[in-house]
C-alpha cells in the first residue's frame, strides 16, 4: 500500500521497485555499481510516483546549517560502520552533510563530543550507543536538537529508535543451539550496557527456560568490545563445561572461535557458536559463524529518514521503529 497522504519516501520507491533502499539510494546518486535493468526500474517507480529527494533540503529555513551530527562508539567497528553508511547516503539524498564523532566507549567523551556537535549547531544527532547514561539523557532533554537513536536501546521510550527485536533474536540463538546442546553460554560486552544485560540477557533466559534448559550463572561471561578479549575468553567457558554460545558482538565471537579452535575443540562438531550482527567478520572467519541476521544499513537509513522528518516538522508515523530479523546459518552451527 502506498501512502498517498504524505510525501513519497525513499521506502516507498523500494517497495515499488522491488528493491533494497541502498539500490535507490545509489540509483539517485548517479552511483555506476547497479545493474541497467534495475536501474531503469527505480527510475521508472521514481518518475511514476513523482519521487523527490531534494524537496526537503530545497524547503530548509536558510538560518539552518544542513549539517547532522552521527555519534559513533567505534569507528572501526564492522557493525557500526554499516549503520554509517546506511545513514550517511540518505543523508547524501536529502543534501545533509555528516559530521563524524567517535565516542571510543567512554561515558565522559560521548558527553564531550555530543557537546560539541550541540555547539556547531547540528540540526540533528543520530546517537549510536550501547547504552543511555543518565548524564547524556541530560544533555539530550536540556537540548532543542532533534535526536534519533539508530541500534540503540531506550529502555525508558523517550527517544525515536530503529533497532530489532534483540531480546525476541537472543531467544531465537538460545533455540537453535538447544537442539544439541545443555549448557550454552552468554557471552556479551559489559553486562551495563542496557542492550546487554537488560535486552539480550533476558531474551537468553527466556530462549533457555522455553527450552527446558536451567539457567546457571557460571555460564554468562562479560567482555569487552574486542576480538582479544573473546580469544582470552575462550578457556573459561570451555572450563565452565559449556558446548555452545550465543554472543553478543562479532569480533568477540571471532576470538572466541579462534580460542577453541587453538584448544583443539571443533567448531561446529565440539562447539556450536551464534553471533548477533552479521557483519562482514562472519565471514572472514573458518567456518563462518552463524549469526541473527538484522538489515543493519536500514537501520541506518531509516533513523536518517527519520530524523530528516523531525527536522522538518513532519509528523513520525511510528517513533520506535523494530525492523524484522531471522537467523543466517552458517558453518559454526550444526
Amino acid at each position: 500500500m502506498m501512502n498517498t497522504d504524505d510525501t513519497v519516501t525513499i521506502y516507498d520507491v523500494a517497495r515499488e521497485a522491488g528493491v533494497s533502499m541502498a539500490t535507490v539510494s545509489r540509483v539517485v546518486n548517479g552511483n555506476k555499481n547497479v545493474k541497467e535493468n534495475t536501474r531503469k526500474k527505480v527510475l521508472e517507480v521514481i518518475d511514476r510516483l513523482d519521487y523527490r529527494p531534494n524537496a526537503v533540503a530545497r524547503g530548509l529555513a536558510s538560518k539552518k546549517t544542513t549539517t547532522v551530527g552521527v555519534v559513533i562508539p567505534n569507528i572501526a567497528n564492522a557493525y557500526f560502520a554499516t549503520l554509517a553508511k546506511g545513514i550517511d547516503d540518505i543523508a547524501d539524498m536529502y543534501k545533509y552533510n555528516i559530521v563524524l564523532a567517535n565516542s571510543d566507549e567512554n561515558d565522559e567523551k560521548e558527553i564531550n563530543v555530543v557537546n560539541t556537535l550541540f555547539s556547531k549547531q547540528v540540526d540533528g544527532i543520530i546517537f549510536m550507543g550501547y547504552h543511555l547514561t543518565d548524564k547524556i539523557r541530560a544533555e539530550f532533554s536540556r537540548s532543542r536538537t532533534p535526536i534519533v537513536l539508530a541500534g540503540t536501546v531506550d529502555l525508558e521510550h523517550q527517544l525515536p529508535s530503529v533497532n530489532i527485536d534483540y531480546a525476541a533474536a537472543s531467544s531465537d540463538a538460545v533455540k537453535l543451539l538447544a537442539k544439541n546442546n545443555k549448557k550454552i553460554a552468554f557471552v556479551s560486552g559489559p553486562l551495563v550496557d542496557d542492550i546487554n544485560g537488560k535486552v539480550r540477557f533476558s531474551g537468553y533466559k527466556e530462549g533457555l527456560q522455553a527450552n527446558g534448559l536451567e539457567f546457571n550463572e557460571g555460564l554468562v561471561f562479560e567482555s569487552k568490545y574486542k576480538y582479544e578479549e573473546g580469544y582470552v575468553l575462550a578457556e573459561r567457558v570451555l572450563n565452565a563445561g559449556a558446548t555452545a554460545a550465543y554472543i553478543a558482538e562479532d569480533e568477540i565471537a571471532a576470538g572466541l572461535l579462534n580460542g577453541i579452535s587453538d584448544r583443539g575443540i571443533k567448531v561446529p562438531e565440539e562447539f556450536e557458536i551464534i553471533t548477533s550482527d552479521d557483519s562482514q567478520v562472519t565471514k572472514y572467519t573458518r567456518p563462518n559463524l552463524t549469526s541473527i541476521n538484522q538489515p543493519v544499513y536500514d537501520i541506518g537509513a531509516i533513523a536518517m529518514r527519520m530524523l530528516t522528518k523531525i527536522m522538518h516538522k513532519e509528523e513520525l508515523d511510528n517513533r520506535e521503529v523494530i525492523l524484522n530479523h531471522g537467523i543466517k546459518e552458517r558453518k559454526s552451527t550444526k
